[in-house]
């Protein structure tokens, strides 16, 4: 934002100045060629001079510029996280560590600012000395002119006003130099970002409106960057069937979920939903057939049947109550003092952490997708609270494709698949019971627990 605001105010302020020294520059030019030709070509030898002499100073003062951007941006950076993160920063006792990375950047910041306003500051009187020459240079060959009776000595006063005022702009242009080249520096900065490979193209060659539900991974393979997390995973999954995925922290669970959402693009094999290749679709066809409940609750400044209508267009009262009825919020909401029109904060914090999963639920029961995803979306929740998104989570589980990532596996027994994975692999698939006989992994992790 630092870099966008530099590149901004020099549009606004340098670049109006810097259209009139160019007009300025052509029409004095041309009044010098109607004088004398021979002095315009001297007035004119200045600014190849001066680029000359100017260039070995702007490059080395360029690097202090990007630098200045960057040690900016960090200090930004270190300011924003500190002052969001201040009751952390309380709780451990982090202030006089935080103060001291404070300075050390600041101080860094101070030093590449001042290297860069000091070199680019060479510049002006750099300009001005070879000005001062070209105009030395114009007296002198003007004066041996008059001599010889070839101009005129008012010809060579109105000449050297315009010489001077030719100088003008250019020394101008140098003045605000240190502007420009901090701009150049930030406009590298906003433009690495903009260089950045965008999402793979959609290539939209089948439409799905509303899937049946069947999913399958076939020879799937994913890593972030070279690190393989997923390789050769294979899945079948019927319509309407209920997959649960366990497995330890990191095990690739909630990666899997975000392939499926298409969030991340394959490395290799596919993702198909009622036998077409995920790939063919548009990304917006294939996110309408899935709702998402999740761990974090995305909830929006507004009111609460905005947040609950948010799963569908123009959704009526009735399906948006409907849906908090199912959902288990039905009665939460009306006991508050505004009940549906309610607003809440952008943080969501004037409600429960379980009056929040509720809402989100309601959301998702609105939308009415063919396939759930439910990732760990009980976990920050009382276990009063849990028993009643256990209930609505089963509403809105019924005659839908499903898949849940749940740590606490009594909540997965009824699952008609349970997936155990571990470093991105299934290492067993299989019921509830079916898994428990293998006495393998999944046995162990819910002896475990129990």
């Amino acid at each position: 934002t630092n870099d966008i605001d530099t590149i901004g105010s020099t549009l606004q302020q340098s670049l109006t100045q810097f259209i009139t020294s160019i007009v300025t520059i052509v029409g004095i030019i041309i009044m010098m060629l109607s004088i004398s030709p021979l002095l315009t070509l001297i007035s004119i030898i200045s600014l190849p001079l001066s680029i000359f002499a100017i260039r070995p100073i702007l490059k080395r003062s360029q690097k202090h510029f990007a630098d200045q951007q960057r040690k900016l941006g960090q200090l930004n950076g270190h300011i924003e996280e500190i002052y969001t993160g201040h009751q952390v920063v309380k709780a451990f006792g982090y202030e006089k560590k935080a103060s001291a990375q404070f300075t050390e950047v600041n101080e860094e910041l101070y030093k590449a600012g001042s290297k860069a306003q000091f070199i680019s500051g060479i510049i002006m009187p750099v300009m001005f000395f070879i000005g001062n020459l070209s105009y030395v240079l114009i007296s002198v060959v003007g004066g041996i002119l008059v001599t010889q009776r070839s101009i005129s000595i008012g010809d060579i006063q109105a000449f050297i006003t315009y010489s001077k005022q030719f100088t003008q702009p250019i020394t101008q242009t140098a003045n605000i130099a240190n502007i420009i080249q901090s701009t150049v520096a930030a406009a590298e900065r906003v433009f690495e970002l903009l260089d950045e490979e965008e999402e793979m193209k959609e290539q939209t060659t089948v439409n799905i409106k509303r899937a049946n539900g069947a999913v399958s991974f076939e020879h799937v393979d994913f890593g972030y960057g070279e690190e393989m997390l997923i390789e050769d995973m294979n899945i079948d999954v019927l319509p309407g069937q209920t997959v649960a995925i366990v497995g330890p922290t990191g095990a690739g669970k909630t990666t899997m979920i975000n392939l499926l959402m298409r969030f991340y693009e394959l490395n290799g094999g596919k993702i198909m939903i009622d036998g077409l290749d995920t790939r063919n679709m548009s990304r917006n066809d294939l996110r309408k057939n899935f709702g998402m409940v999740l761990q974090d609750t995305w909830l929006f400044n507004g009111t609460i049947k905005e947040n609950i209508a948010y799963g569908k267009n123009g959704a009526t009262d009735e399906e948006i109550f409907a849906a908090a009825r199912t959902a288990h919020a039905d009665h939460f909401i009306r006991t508050l003092p505004d009940g549906y029109e309610t607003i809440l904060n952008e943080e969501g914090s004037n409600i429960s952490q379980g009056q929040k999963q509720l809402l989100t639920i309601a959301r998702a029961v609105l939308a009415d997708p063919p396939i759930m995803i439910l990732d760990e979306a009980t976990s920050s929740v009382d276990t009063r609270t849990e028993v009643f998104i256990q209930k609505a989570m089963n509403r809105l589980m019924e005659g839908r494709t499903s898949f849940v990532i749940a740590h606490r596996l009594s909540t997965i027994k009824d699952a008609d698949l349970i997936l155990v994975m571990e470093q991105g692999k299934v290492i067993e698939k299989g019921t509830h019971s079916d898994l428990l006989r293998e006495n393998g992994f999944y046995a162990e992790l819910y002896n475990s627990q129990f």
